[in-house]
């Protein structure tokens, strides 16, 4: 891994200027109960990819629709 990783602070930096609103103390809550991006300890300190960032935030995203009442896929999109 060539990466740079980011403490919790960065991370939630990074997800806003993708688009997505959160917080140092939001990814902390997913990474308790899950559902947040990867992550990797360094001693107490959660350090997170840019890489894995990416891919948590573009496996969130539905698929495109032309229309708010548009069914989810069977995929399971939302």
């Amino acid at each position: 891994m060539n990466e740079r990783l980011l403490d919790r602070t960065e991370a939630a930096a990074f997800l806003a200027d993708l688009g997505l609103k959160t917080t140092a103390k939001g990814l902390a809550k997913r990474a308790v109960i899950g559902g947040g991006p990867r992550f990797r300890k360094l001693g107490s300190r959660c350090l997170y990819a840019p890489s894995d960032l990416r891919a948590w935030f573009n496996e969130s995203l539905s698929e495109p629709r032309s229309s708010t009442s548009d069914a989810p896929s069977a995929e399971g999109d939302q």
